[in-house]
């Protein structure tokens, strides 16, 4: 495990030193964005897709950067170096920085980046599960879209989920159309071999998501699927599809055999999940550089 701060200027394996000032604005008014990048067999998984996202959340976010991205990425693949992490995450977060605790970032002095690395055990195969659709009301669009730490709606729609008995909870945007899990993005598989995801533009643009629907193109090439499509999708659609899943950097693509009481298809995990799940699974192993970066321990 390790950690970058730029408040202290380096990095640092101490667990004890792992730690962010009381009056920085994301931790007392949650003014700061967040991504997160797998860590598989020694390289990065799509950093700079994540990095882009970073870094439009932070000018949603009227963030100004501490330097520029070159920097910030090197900091990051140093931070993964010196933790000798092979298997895992790093997460890392963008801040107005500490100051004092007025709601206004203005007597804040500079912004303030931080990096976490986590390490985990080998992602494991996926398995059919359960979802509900959610109670707490989704975030609107603006806020959707930007990847910030104002993260308490998905903490409560997962907990939602498990209370229930569930692994997450589902939300439904503005409109009633299905919108995204917790932390994931949902897709489906119609009757007529259509891989479906709802669009994105009130939702969070997932990147795991997006190369997802780049990988699924094998599957039309092969006519396992006949195409590929993202547009507004109606609950009475998702819950009469042949398979559903939740696909996520932290999951993967994860089957889902029920939601609420309907049995989604047979009730069992679906050969299109798997398929892809298996695609960006080897995508993550032995894809092009484009998508993975060795790190130099």
């Amino acid at each position: 495990m390790a950690m970058y701060s730029s408040i202290f200027g380096g990095i640092t394996t101490d667990p004890s030193a792992m730690v962010i000032p009381i009056d920085d604005h994301m931790v007392h008014r949650g003014h700061g964005v967040f991504d997160t990048a797998a860590i598989m067999d020694g390289h990065l998984y799509e950093l700079e897709q994540h990095l882009d996202r970073f870094l439009r959340s932070a000018l949603m976010a009227k963030i100004p950067l501490p330097f520029g991205r070159s920097t910030m990425r090197s900091m990051l693949i140093q931070t993964v170096s010196v933790s000798n992490c092979t298997q895992g995450s790093l997460r890392y977060w963008l801040s107005v920085g500490p100051g004092d605790f007025q709601l206004s970032s203005s007597g804040c002095a500079n912004p303030a980046l931080y990096a976490v690395v986590i390490e985990s055990p080998s992602i494991q195969v996926p398995s059919g599960c359960k979802v509900v659709t959610s109670s707490i009301p989704i975030k609107s669009s603006h806020f959707a879209v930007m990847k910030s730490v104002n993260y308490l709606p998905n903490a409560l729609t997962k907990f939602e989920g498990e209370e229930n008995g569930a692994f997450t909870g589902i939300w439904l945007d503005d409109e009633g159309f299905v919108a995204e899990g917790s932390n994931m993005n949902v897709g489906f598989v119609t009757a007529g071999k259509e891989l479906l995801m709802p669009r994105f533009d009130k939702i969070l643009s997932g990147c795991t998501a997006k190369r997802v629907l780049t990988l699924a193109e094998q599957l039309v090439a092969d006519g396992r699927l006949s195409r590929i499509i993202s547009r507004n999708v109606s609950v009475q659609e998702g819950k009469a599809a042949d398979e559903m899943m939740l696909i996520g950097s932290g999951i993967l693509v994860k089957p889902v055999v029920q939601w609420d009481d309907q049995i989604i298809g047979s009730g069992q995990e679906g050969p299109i999940a798997q398929a892809l799940y298996d695609l960006i699974l080897e995508d993550m192993r032995s894809g092009p550089p484009s998508v993975r970066i060795p790190v130099p321990y």
